[in-house]
């Protein structure tokens, strides 16, 4: 298995009727689907509650000036009164954040971040740089408040700390076959790109990879790939796993171009490479994946990955 740089510093585990502190660390969201998100968390037994700044607008795509949006993430996690940090969705300016964040503050008060999407670069930052495990899942505006938005049993078990698989049921199939075990790890490819030449360069190499876009052209993906590689982002990694890869279509082009590219792009790769998994933009059904925990890839004639380590601590201890 591939060799942890760091300790995992895993919050515990949300109880069934957790209060879960609701933020907006990058773009605003529609009124409705925060309404509608809010109101499908509570049905689902959780107590929401919107941060002082959750609902700013502006200034330009923003949700508040970074100095109102940090200050939303640092007491989310401070607030003693609730279990769990979520997103209300991503959109962009997450990146404003990186520079201000007060690590052994949230540190101290270590808790489930849910986010996908912009938020990618901070998720991976906690975790490269004080072990908080990176909930890659359903999000309170982008994904509750649809009828079918969440993948309830993936998030329970997250939340639980219940080792889970994920399959053919959610969209994996095989692009090259093959077995890996590792640390999984990745998140929005396109977020990861923008991130190389920074200081919050993702720590890649040697890991069972996820990685997931939306609406990226074919070439794009290629690309952005190409870039990983040249980076050495791509070297020694154990496995690949790709998202739905929603809309990453080219007008008049087979169905299958993106999945020609993926394969044109990692050429000589040995490792397994499924794709389809619906985690992070996706039609329907948002798988939560944790970002840390030890995983295993299989793909075969069917493919699967399994959550092998729980991303929690038990609530007892």
């Amino acid at each position: 298995m591939a060799v942890r740089t760091l300790k995992l510093h895993k919050p515990p585990a949300l109880a069934a009727d957790a209060a879960i502190s609701i933020v907006a660390p990058a773009s605003f969201a529609l009124d409705e689907r925060v309404k509608n998100g809010l109101e499908a968390l509570r049905a689902h037994g959780f107590t929401p509650s919107l941060c002082s700044n959750a609902l700013e607008r502006g200034p330009l795509y923003f949700a508040g000036s970074p100095q109102k949006r940090i200050h939303d993430l640092h007491a989310s996690f401070a607030d003693e009164t609730t279990g769990a940090v979520m997103c209300l969705r991503g959109g962009y300016g997450s990146n404003y954040l990186l520079d201000r964040l007060n690590l052994a503050r949230i540190a101290a008060h270590p808790k489930p971040f849910f986010a996908y999407s912009d938020l990618t670069g901070v998720q991976l930052y906690l975790l490269d740089r004080i072990g908080l495990p990176a909930f890659h899942g359903p999000m309170a505006a982008a994904d509750f408040f649809l009828e079918d938005g969440v993948h309830l049993e993936s998030f329970r078990a997250a939340i639980e700390g219940r080792p889970y698989c994920v399959g053919a049921a959610e969209g994996l199939r095989t692009l090259q076959p093959g077995t890996a075990s590792g640390t999984l790890y990745g998140g929005c490819l396109s977020i990861l790109v923008s991130l190389l030449g920074t200081p919050w360069e993702p720590r890649t190499e040697g890991k069972l990879l996820f990685l997931e876009d939306v609406g990226a052209k074919p070439y794009q993906v290629d690309r952005m790939l190409w870039q990983l590689r040249k980076a050495g982002k791509l070297k020694g990694l154990r496995g690949i796993v790709f998202g739905e890869m929603l809309n990453c279509t080219s007008n008049g082009a087979s169905p299958s171009l993106v999945e020609d590219a993926i394969l044109s792009a990692l050429d000589g790769f040995k490792g397994p490479i499924a794709i389809g998994l619906r985690s992070g933009h996706v039609s329907r059904q948002n798988v939560t994946l944790t970002f840390g925990v030890e995983a295993k890839l299989e793909a075969r004639k069917q493919a699967w990955l399994e959550i092998l380590e729980p991303a929690v601590s038990p609530l007892d201890q």
